[in-house]
């Protein structure tokens, strides 16, 4: 029997070395592949991750596009966000204990088929309700495939940088929103949504393709699921759930609809339920007494905090340029410079990686975001797409670049606590980073309402017959609509239009650089909050870290005898 695998496939009988076993329960085995199957590896990992991204990527980018395409309502149109985050910030949890109790294979196929057949539904059966099933099956086939983008990219990374996948995953999924929104005006003509479903089928499609092909190397199974996991799964789906609808809703609604409250008490009364199930069992899937921990919980909220952070690209700047009536085809450009600036942050992140101090990257990408922020806040109606191309860059840059030390360091904190906690990991960080997300936007957008109320009550305040200023704006608004309405009366009522909507675009943007001004201070105090223990752990020369490095070397130097 032969000692090294085929090329595309492993014999049943093939007995893996040592070093080439599973590091985990439900992970495949790690066996030293030729060249070729590597690169392979490689190829397919980069392209699922990106496929995975662009799940959500697509919703975000072509969401004016679906509210035209089925005749919405801003509210209706929520509820498919809703649908994909409820079941993707949910699933790493349930979806780990899949893998360890079926094994690798069933999980791959699953997740590869169940992505096929969610966008199939959208491009045979467009309509509003199919579209709401296929973005709650694609938000558990999304989370599904990071996994499989890890697992993939590290059989395709020498053993030297197999770590290296955890970081590269985060890349992908990031790099996939602004690559899918430089995309979608070319597949959107006309504004035809039917072109984006086509895509997102092909890409489904070759993945698929590209999985069953290339198969992961078998790995370990065993028996996870026990009655208790029933309804603890169940009261953490529920209150996940409540708290996405929370978040989404009550950005769309505001605070003025009663039953939002309501489903606020659902989130609380179902996680707690949840977690006082988990804190009373033997061998709690989440593990409360270590995540509550100093080290893991701060890991957590500095995880958490950067997400809220980061939403000053998505909500900010992206809400401004709408604000001021750039379309999405104006912006293609913009898009694509933030592309290459989240590869950047990834390849950078992937290079500096220093697993004896994870926390340098974090505070520099920090600060970034807090310099860029800042520098944001001179903008104006008259600002271009080109004029803040390297602000954003530089909050896209740090986005990545923050996030791979985060998790490097929860995973070798887990791994090192033993098995059973890298499942509580991976659901906290997980539900950390959809929840900050969001509840960033939420903020921001909140925000942003409150201040855009403010200007415009002060501009309302000015807009009086004695204003210069406004006497002039309404002659030169009425000298431009002359050629076209001869009518006076008409002509004073679209001048009056006019400039109010000047007006309108003049508070915004002003709210918007509130907004830019708000994040820089969160920026800056989290910098300072972070930089105070580093600090001290510098001039003591103490690394809180080096106690599980050592360990975790320890347990891999055994695996290579």
């Amino acid at each position: 029997m032969s000692d090294r695998p085929p090329l595309f496939d492993y014999a049943v009988s093939y007995r893996f070395k040592p070093h080439e076993m599973p590091i985990l329960p439900g992970s495949p085995a790690n066996p030293d592949h030729p060249a070729r199957r590597r690169a392979a590896y490689l190829a397919i990992g980069l392209f699922i991750g990106l496929v995975g991204g662009s799940q959500n990527g697509f919703l975000l980018a072509n969401s004016g596009a679906l509210q035209a395409e089925f005749a919405l309502t801003p509210v209706e149109s929520g509820w498919l966000t809703v649908a994909f985050y409820s079941t993707y910030s949910c699933m790493s949890m349930l979806l780990f204990r899949v893998r360890q109790q079926f094994g690798i294979q069933p999980f791959v196929r699953w997740a590869m088929a169940g992505l096929v057949a969610a966008n199939f539904v959208q491009m045979i059966g467009p309509g509003y309700y199919p579209e709401l099933a296929a973005r709650a099956v694609a938000g558990i086939t999304a989370s599904g495939l990071s996994a499989l983008t890890i697992y993939y990219l590290m059989q395709g990374l020498p053993a030297a940088m197999r770590v290296a996948g955890l970081v590269i995953s985060i890349g992908l999924s990031q790099i996939a929103f602004p690559l899918t929104r430089a995309l979608s005006p070319t597949l959107l003509v006309d504004s035809d949504m039917s072109h984006v479903f086509q895509f997102q089928f092909a890409l489904s499609l070759l993945g698929f393709g590209m999985v069953y092909l290339l198969r992961l190397p078998p790995g370990e199974r065993k028996d996870t699921f026990e009655a208790l996991d029933i309804p603890s799964i169940a009261l953490f789906i529920i209150g996940v759930c409540a708290l996405c609808t929370f978040l989404i809703q009550g950005r769309i609604q505001w605070w003025d609809t009663p039953w939002l409250g309501y489903v606020l008490v659902v989130a609380i009364l179902g996680l707690g339920g949840c977690f006082l199930i988990e804190a009373n069992r033997k061998s709690p899937m989440l593990d409360l007494s270590w995540l509550s921990s100093r080290a893991v919980l701060s890991l957590a909220v500095i995880g958490a905090t950067v997400r809220v952070l980061v939403a000053e690209q998505g909500f900010g700047a992206s809400g401004m340029f709408s604000a001021l009536g750039y379309s999405n085809d104006q912006l293609i450009g913009y898009f694509w410079v933030l592309t290459g600036a989240t590869t950047a942050g990834m390849v950078l992140s992937v290079v500096r990686l220093d697993p004896k101090d994870l926390t340098r990257p974090v505070l520099f990408a920090i600060l970034v975001i807090c310099i860029a922020a800042f520098a944001d806040t001179r903008t104006g109606v008259m600002t271009r797409p080109q004029d803040v191309y390297w602000t954003q860059a530089a909050i896209a840059f740090a986005a990545v670049f923050a996030m791979g030390p985060i998790m490097m360091e929860g995973m070798v904190r887990a791994l090192v606590a033993g098995p059973r906690f890298v499942i509580s990991f991976i659901a906290i960080f997980s539900l950390s980073q959809s929840i900050g997300g969001l509840a960033g936007s939420s903020l921001l957008s909140a925000f942003y309402t409150i201040r855009l109320k403010t200007h415009l009550i002060d501009a309302g305040s000015t807009l009086t017959l004695g204003n210069i200023q406004l006497a002039q704006a309404l002659s030169n608004a009425t000298r431009r609509i002359a050629p076209v309405q001869s009518d006076p009366a008409l002509q004073q009522q679209a001048a009056s239009a006019s400039v109010s909507q000047s007006v309108g675009r003049e508070a915004a943007v002003l709210a918007f650089n509130d907004v830019f001004f708000l994040v820089g201070t969160l920026a800056a105090i989290t910098f300072a909050v972070v930089l105070l223990p580093w600090l001290i752990n510098k001039i003591r020369g103490r690394n809180p870290l080096a106690k599980e490095l050592a360990s975790l070397e320890a347990m891999l130097a055994r695996t290579r005898q």
